[in-house]
């Protein structure tokens, strides 16, 4: 039987209700905070992705959280809040890649080298995507790029001292640590101190609302999208979606050809030299132009540049500023590079997963779902600052993490109930119309969730970083 609108009234943890509920307390800050509701959504298809944790019921309750903000923010432009249809089987699909390539392959998802080691004394990830990542570790371990070396020379070290080598140099990896030893590690005990969302308003220079297209509601708003890799561009890809003029900025050296595909519909796409003094004065004339800017450089980076959250408020007082990382923003890691895969190892989720299915080594979740909860937990953020923009004439500053999603999964999953997995994807669950790029025509599986009369489609097709102008 699909689930419905009665079964959200259950906010017990390992439901969507639960985890729907806690995204929307995040905003209870906000000044004439809407009342809390389940009303109006409706769920339906049944089954689990295969996971120790509630991974499904954070991907249906992210997306979901996502529709709710749009349908109310819909709502002010003098029509009722329209229905919301939550598909959980598309949404957990969607949680792991939406594309289909037609003729085509998908350059790999992950560098030769990246995975998971044996230590001395347990295991480490390594993050070599980047090629910054990637020689950084190499030189750590002093091995050419083969795995066979690397797994010997990692096999000498002990776990936590290869960790903070390999960070040292400006590398990426991460040890696997089980729940109690990263609730007693001091960036454990800083998460658990922070808030899901963090959020502050401020007075801005009076600017409010813009007429909302009832069936386009977003049409008009200006993004400005300083993210990579999956979180930051799954949320400005939803609110693509939904008509806002994306303008994503990456600097000139930036590649990651195996998500271009999945990741850039409808947005433009530009490259700035942010350490370019003239280039940041382009930067800083988009930005006071914009109405929202999304960005996930690690927040010392940003202020290195001169772009600290004082300064983007004085360019911009009406601004609704959104920033993501992955280990927080306090505790001694909040400048720490980190990805998904890293976060899991850290808090715990690789190490339940290896216990919960007898395994040896970790066992991640099947999908990168504290990437894809948080950029859906973005683009919820985005539209409730314009809410309040367009309400009261307030700007805000939002900030989220990885890592603090992880809690989220973690508190909202047990104890864990096994479901029936989801059968197969099949040609039913995508759209039949086929998208041309310059790679070649793809299918995209159907959107997770429908909104009444509200369409998401996008206007520009997927394509390559810097084809762009940096302009609005």
């Amino acid at each position: 039987m699909p689930e419905t609108t009665s079964t959200l009234n259950k906010q017990e943890p390992h439901s969507v209700a639960y985890f729907i509920q806690e995204i929307r307390n995040a905003f209870n800050s906000f000044p004439n905070a809407i009342a809390n509701t389940l009303q109006g959504i409706e769920l339906t298809a049944t089954g689990e992705l295969p996971s120790a944790f509630a991974v499904t019921e954070l991907a249906t309750a992210s997306v979901a959280s996502a529709g709710q903000a749009l349908c109310e923010l819909i709502a002010h432009s003098g029509t009722e809040v329209p229905h919301l249809l939550v598909d959980r089987r598309l949404s957990s699909f969607w949680f792991d890649s939406s594309i289909r390539p037609c003729g085509w392959t998908l350059p790999p998802s992950w560098d030769a080298i990246a995975g998971v080691y044996q230590t001395a004394d347990g295991w480490i990830r390594l993050h070599t995507n980047a090629p910054l990542h990637r020689t950084a570790a190499l030189a750590v371990l002093g091995t050419a790029a083969d795995k066979t070396a690397i797994s010997k020379s990692v096999l000498s070290w002990q776990s936590e001292d290869l960790e903070n080598a390999i960070v040292e140099k400006s590398g990426c990896a991460a040890i696997m640590r089980n729940r109690q030893s990263w609730q007693a590690h001091p960036q454990g005990k800083a998460i658990s101190n922070e808030k899901l969302i963090h959020v502050q308003t401020y007075v801005s220079d009076g600017k409010q609302g813009w007429q909302i297209n009832p069936c386009r509601p977003l049409e008009g708003i200006r993004i400005l999208d300083l993210t990579r890799i999956i979180a930051g561009p799954v949320a400005t890809r939803f609110l693509a979606g939904y008509g806002a003029d994306v303008l994503r900025i990456d600097p000139p050296e930036w590649d990651e050809p195996s998500l271009l595909a999945e990741l850039t519909i409808g947005k433009r796409r530009s490259r700035l030299n942010l350490k370019n003094p003239e280039d940041r004065k382009h930067f800083e004339r988009l930005l006071s132009q914009a109405d929202v800017l999304v960005h996930g450089y690690r927040a010392d980076a940003l202020a290195e540049l001169g772009l600290d959250a004082e300064r983007r408020r004085q360019l911009n007082p009406s601004l609704i500023d959104v920033s993501l990382n992955a280990y927080g923003h306090s505790g001694p890691w909040q400048y720490r590079r980190g990805f998904d895969s890293l976060v899991q190892m850290s808090c715990g989720i690789a190490d339940v997963g290896m216990h919960h299915y007898g395994k040896t080594q970790p066992r991640p979740l099947p999908v990168q779902a504290l990437d894809h909860a948080t950029g859906y937990m973005i683009a919820t953020a985005v539209i409730r600052g314009l809410q309040q923009r367009y309400q009261h004439g307030l700007g805000s500053e939002m900030r989220l993490s990885l890592a603090r999603t992880a809690e989220l999964l973690i508190a909202g999953s047990m104890p864990q109930q096994a479901g029936l997995p989801f059968a197969p994807e099949t040609d039913v669950d995508r759209s039949p119309v086929l998208e041309e790029t310059v790679w070649g025509p793809m299918q995209r599986l159907l959107p997770p969730l429908q909104i009444q009369g509200v369409p998401m489609q996008w206007n520009k097709a997927a394509g390559l970083l810097g084809s762009d102008s940096a302009s609005w």
